[in-house]
């Protein structure tokens, strides 16, 4: 999986995934518009390392009010984690959490666009992307 913001994490499995489940995501991606992003700041936490992108901040808000009975990573970092892009996992060991930091640190800032949202699911053959959908154009008639 490629450098990513998870917007819902975990989202609805894939077995109990319905069509009004797609069609909120879809709903949620026509109502915002692709966002250029300033990705500035490195956090390290609980094992491990990522940058926050507070420009998609408002979109990963709506999709947590739109299924409130999810709780984002199981409540690991409350109820309302930053929205971010994570570098390192498992980073549990301080000096190791400060090299990649550090590594990280030195590429930043970084300009990025976002354009769409990907709905993924987890299958017997990992992740699969089940459909993307572009940020703010209107889907379907």
């Amino acid at each position: 999986m490629p450098a990513h913001v998870s917007l819902l994490y975990p989202f609805v499995p894939e077995s109990a995934l319905t069509g009004q489940d797609e069609k909120g995501v879809r709903s949620l991606a026509a109502s915002f518009p692709a966002a250029d992003l300033l990705l500035e700041e490195v956090v390290t936490e609980s094992g491990f390392v990522a940058v926050t992108v507070p420009g998609l901040q408002p979109i990963v808000d709506a999709f947590r009010a739109l299924w409130p009975g999810l709780r984002p990573y199981g409540g690991r970092f409350g109820a309302r984690p930053a929205a971010h892009v994570t570098v390192a996992m498992g980073a549990d060991d301080p000096t190791a959490a400060a090299h990649v930091r550090a590594a990280i640190d030195s590429l930043l800032p970084l300009r990025t666009r976002a354009a769409a949202i990907q709905l993924v699911v987890l299958t017997e053959e990992g992740w699969q992307s089940r459909f993307t959908v572009p940020l703010g154009v209107p889907d379907g008639p």
